[in-house]
Parts: C-alpha cells; structure tokens; sequence
C-alpha cells in the first residue's frame, strides 16, 4: 500500500522554526553552524519542552551557552 504523502502540522513546524531561531541565536552567541546543529540534534527533547514552557529562541539559546 503506498503512504500518502503527509505534510508535517502546524505544531510541528512552529517548533522546527524555533529552532532554526535557537540556531541562529547559538551562532550570534559564537557557535560554529555546525555546532549549534549539532546541539540541536542532541538537546531536541530539552528545546521541545523549553518550546513549549514559553521560552524565546533567544532564551533557550543563552540557557544553552551558559
């Protein structure tokens, strides 16, 4: 059976949004792209919930380069 081709919701692309925001704010903050990336990657399920408790890109960006 093919699958149909799905579209991510709303939520979901909010949240990959925020963290290209996160991403940005990483680099401003003196990480490489690559790093930021890569924290990202590591720390998705911390920066979902921090997402989702009302934090800024901008906050969750200076609470990781503490």
């Amino acid at each position: 059976m093919a699958k149909k081709n799905q579209e991510p919701d709303e939520e979901i692309l909010a949240i990959i949004h925020w963290c290209i925001e996160v991403e940005t704010h990483l680099v401003k903050g003196g990480a490489t792209r690559e790093q930021a990336q890569e924290f990202i990657e590591e720390e998705i399920e911390l920066l979902t919930d921090q997402y989702y408790d009302g934090l800024s890109a901008e906050e969750a960006a200076k609470e990781a380069l503490k």
